[in-house]
C-alpha cells in the first residue's frame, strides 16, 4: 500500500451536484480544492435519480397529454427500447468523464476513492487500488456524501433481492408485473413510469392513508385517482409482513397483514432515504447538524451540504446550500465579513420548492396548511379548481387539477402554495418568489397573469381570498 499527501485549501467529500457546486464556488473565490468521489463524478442525481427518472417519465406525460387533446392520437404503443436508449443518452451511458472533466477544468483536483475524516482538517482517501491519499485542508472540509435508500425491516426482504431506486431508473428490461413499496415521490414516479413502459400489472403498497404524505392531502388524492384510472392497483394501509422469492430466482411474493399475497416479477422498495454518513469517520447518528452557514456547530472547519445534513433531500436545495457554503468558506478564508444575507441559508426554513413529475404533476413551495398551523401561524386557506381556469380547460378534455394557497393573515403574505394538475410545474417558480420574498397579497394583486394561460390561477386564488 502506497501513501501520498497533499495540502489544499478545501477538501470536498462527494462529487455530486452539491459537492460540485461547493468546489465551483471556492475556486471562484480564489481557493484551491480537492474533490473526493468513490463512484461517479456527478452523483446520484445525474445517473440514478433526477435525470434518468425524468427521461422515463416524459413519454408517459406526453402520452397522457395527447390523450386529452381531441384530434390527436398516438401511433401505436410507446417505443420502450427508444425510451431506454434516450435515458441512456441522458445519463451518458454512466460514463462520468464529462463531469470529471468539469471538475478538473475549474481547476480542482479529483481524487478517486473512499474518503473519511481522519482528524482535524484531514481527509484520508482509500483508492480502489489500495492507494491511500491524505488530504490536509488549510481552511475547510465539506461533507457532500448524499443519501442512501432506507431498507425496511421486513422478514425475507434482503434475501428476495429487491430493487431500489437505482435498479428502477437503470432498468434494461421492464418487468410485466411490479410491486412498489412506498407512497412518496420515488414510489409514485417509478410506479407510473414503469407501468406506462410495460409493467401492466403494477401494485403500489402504501403503509399510510395517502400518497405524498408530506404534501397537501388533495394532491395525493388526485394522483391516486389518476393511477387507478390508468390501471395501477393502489392500496392504502398496506402492511407488509414478509417477502420471499422463488428458489430459481423467479417471481417474488409479498405477504400482507391479513394473509393476502401479491406476486410479481420484481419488487421495488421506495420507502425513503437517509443521510449517507457510514464510514465517514465521525461519530454520527443520523444527519450532520449544521448552522445556516452550513458549518457544523462547535467546529471552525467542518461543513456539510445536501442530503447528508438532512435539511431537504432535494438536489436543487443541496446545490443552493453548496453555493452558500462555498461562498462563506471563501469569505472566511479571506478575512472578509461572512454575515451577508447571501451567506446564510434562509430558503430551507421557508419550505423548499418541489416538483413531482407524475400525471398529474404535483408541485409545492413553503408550508402546508397543517405545518403552518402547527407552527402557530394565523392561517387562512384558499383553494380553486384548476379545471375552471380558461387556460387550463384549453389544455385538454377532462383536465383535472387544484390549487391551494396558505396565507398568513397577520402579515397578508403567502406561507405556501400547492398545485396539482397536468403541466403545472411551470407555475412553481412564481409561487417560490412570492413565498420566499414574502410579497404582500395586495402587491401580488397587481402582478397580472396573461390570458388565456394556466397562470391565471393566481387571479382566481386572489379573488377567492377577497382581493
Amino acid at each position: 500500500m502506497t501513501e501520498q499527501s497533499t495540502d489544499v485549501d478545501v477538501v470536498v467529500i462527494g462529487a455530486g451536484p452539491a459537492g460540485e457546486n461547493v468546489a465551483g464556488r471556492v475556486v471562484r473565490g480564489g481557493l484551491s480544492c480537492a474533490v473526493v468521489e468513490d463512484h461517479l463524478a456527478g452523483g446520484e442525481c445525474s445517473y440514478y435519480a433526477c435525470i434518468p427518472s425524468k427521461a422515463l417519465l416524459r413519454p408517459m406525460e406526453l402520452a397522457a397529454e395527447v390523450g386529452r387533446v381531441r384530434g390527436l392520437r398516438l401511433e401505436g404503443p410507446i417505443d420502450v427500447p427508444a425510451v431506454l436508449a434516450a435515458r441512456d443518452k441522458a445519463v451518458a451511458d454512466l460514463d462520468d468523464s464529462g463531469q470529471a472533466g468539469w471538475i478538473t477544468g475549474l481547476p480542482a483536483t479529483l481524487v478517486r476513492g473512499r474518503g473519511r475524516v481522519a482528524g482535524e482538517r484531514l481527509v484520508e482517501v482509500t483508492g480502489h487500488d489500495g492507494t491511500v491519499t491524505r488530504l490536509r485542508a488549510r481552511h475547510a472540509v465539506v461533507l457532500a456524501t448524499g443519501s442512501v435508500p432506507v431498507v425496511p425491516d421486513v422478514p425475507g426482504l434482503a434475501a428476495a433481492r429487491p430493487w431500489f431506486s437505482r435498479d428502477a431508473t437503470t432498468v434494461s428490461e421492464v418487468p410485466g408485473r411490479l410491486v412498489v413499496l412506498g407512497g412518496g415521490v420515488v414510489a409514485c414516479e417509478m410506479a407510473q413510469a414503469l407501468h406506462a413502459l410495460g409493467a401492466t400489472e403494477t401494485t403500489l403498497l402504501v403503509r399510510g392513508d395517502r400518497l405524498l404524505g408530506r404534501m397537501e392531502r388533495f394532491a395525493g388524492e388526485l394522483l391516486a385517482d389518476s393511477m387507478r384510472e390508468a390501471g395501477i392497483d393502489v392500496r392504502m394501509g398496506a402492511k407488509v409482513t414478509g417477502v420471499e422469492r422463488a428458489a430459481d430466482g423467479g417471481p417474488v411474493t409479498v405477504h400482507l397483514a391479513g394473509g393476502e399475497q401479491v406476486e410479481a416479477d420484481e419488487l421495488l422498495v421506495a420507502t425513503g432515504r437517509r443521510p449517507a454518513t457510514d464510514g465517514l469517520g465521525l461519530d454520527l447518528d443520523g444527519a450532520v447538524e449544521v448552522d445556516d452557514s452550513m458549518r457544523v456547530p462547535g467546529s471552525d472547519w467542518l461543513y456539510a451540504v445536501g442530503d447528508v445534513n438532512g435539511r431537504n433531500l432535494l438536489t436543487h436545495m443541496g446545490k443552493y446550500q453548496a453555493r452558500v457554503c462555498g461562498d462563506v468558506i471563501a469569505a472566511r478564508a479571506a478575512g472578509r465579513p461572512d454575515d451577508a444575507p447571501s451567506l446564510r441559508d434562509s430558503a430551507d426554513g421557508r419550505g423548499a420548492p418541489q416538483i413531482v413529475f407524475t400525471d398529474p404533476q404535483v408541485c409545492a413551495v413553503g408550508r402546508t396548511e397543517e405545518a403552518a398551523r402547527a407552527e402557530g401561524f394565523e392561517v387562512r386557506v384558499v383553494e380553486y379548481d384548476l379545471g375552471n381556469v380558461a387556460g387550463a380547460s384549453l389544455m385538454g378534455e377532462g383536465y383535472k387539477g387544484r390549487a391551494k394557497a396558505v396565507v398568513d393573515e397577520r402579515r397578508g403574505v403567502l406561507l405556501g402554495v400547492t398545485f396539482a394538475g397536468p403541466a403545472v410545474a411551470e407555475l412553481l417558480h412564481a409561487a417560490t418568489i412570492a413565498v420566499t420574498a414574502e410579497v404582500p397579497l395586495e402587491t401580488l394583486w397587481h402582478a397580472v397573469p396573461a390570458f388565456p394561460a394556466v397562470s391565471e390561477i393566481w387571479l382566481r386564488l386572489l379573488e377567492e381570498y377577497g382581493l
